[in-house]
């Protein structure tokens, strides 16, 4: 099958900065992908080349197929981005806004499908509202509609959510599932790992220009991270054990790391021979947060 993006070899420096360092990744089609990485990794440049709106300095990229320089009018017929910064034209309508956004593909009589996307973003109300006039968030609305004026196969999301409210960042992952249950690509780039961690199927990190990780997402909670119970007791001190993993402790409340759910019987059979009560207790399953922290100090 051949990749929704194909990234080989990608190498791009400003200056002494060497921003993207051998990038090499495949997207498969129908993937919601995840991009993650600490400011400064690499990302948005990453982003930037795809769309054609860097060179690299060396590697290739292709978009469906479609070298993004020998082929740059395909490539880029095939890919909707939403930028992370907020660039709009003060002068016309949202409604006018997506419709010459459809002009610069090529696309006439797009209103139909222009006003299922305001629908699904919730911009209906707002569709003769001057852009100068919306929210910030509104504004990123609008972003997101202008990517999808052309229905691309391959949808680039650079920190969509970043700083909106809790309602569009729902209204807009339920439309990017849809989206995708239809057939499109997604890419994401976000700093809300649980928001990554909720919606993809497999995720690269980046750090320094490199891909330090890439696996699907269930493959990176089993092998990076653990579970962690928090128990709270009736004494002050555990009992020596080999179990007991202590990462904190509170008095009487301490944090323990568990391997896998067998050390977890293996804990409470400790506590019972030593005949400490327990008074609560909470299983804490892994999470990517965890698993992005370690993999950026491993590196």
């Amino acid at each position: 099958m051949q990749p929704a993006i194909r990234i080989n070899e990608v190498r791009k420096c400003y200056g002494t900065l060497q921003a993207l360092d051998g990038v090499c990744l495949e997207i498969m089609p129908g993937e919601i992908f995840g991009l993650l990485g600490p400011n400064g990794a690499g990302k948005t440049t990453l982003i930037s080349v795809v769309a054609g709106l860097a060179r690299a300095d060396s590697g290739s990229i292709e978009v469906m197929g479609a070298d993004v320089i020998v082929e740059y009018r395909r490539a880029r017929r095939m890919l909707g981005v939403v930028p992370q910064e907020l660039v709009f034209d003060p002068f016309f309508s949202v409604r006018e806004t997506l419709e010459i956004q459809s002009g610069y593909f090529g696309i006439r009589k797009n209103g139909a499908w222009i006003d299922e996307i305001l629908h699904n973003l919730d911009l209906t109300s707002k569709a003769d509202d001057n852009m100068r006039s919306l929210s910030g968030g509104m504004k990123r609305r609008v972003l997101v509609a202008q990517a999808m004026v052309h229905k691309p196969p391959v949808i680039v999301l650079d920190e969509p959510t970043a700083g909106v409210d809790v309602e569009l960042r729902q209204s807009l992952w339920k439309f990017m599932r849809s989206l995708n249950r239809e057939g499109h690509t997604i890419v994401l780039t976000t700093h809300y790992l649980e928001e990554a961690e909720l919606l993809c199927n497999r995720i690269g990190m980046l750090k320094a220009g490199k891909v330090v990780a890439l696996d699907s997402t269930k493959n990176l909670l089993e092998n990076f991270s653990g579970l962690y119970l928090k128990l709270r007791v009736d004494c002050t001190e555990l009992p020596a054990d080999e179990s007991f993993h202590v990462v904190s402790r509170d008095v009487d409340l301490f944090t323990l790391r568990l391997e896998d759910f067998q050390q977890l019987e293996r804990v409470l059979a400790g506590l019972r021979r030593a005949g400490v009560a327990i008074r609560e207790f909470e299983l804490q399953p892994p999470d990517l947060e965890e698993v992005f922290v370690r993999i950026m100090n491993r590196h």
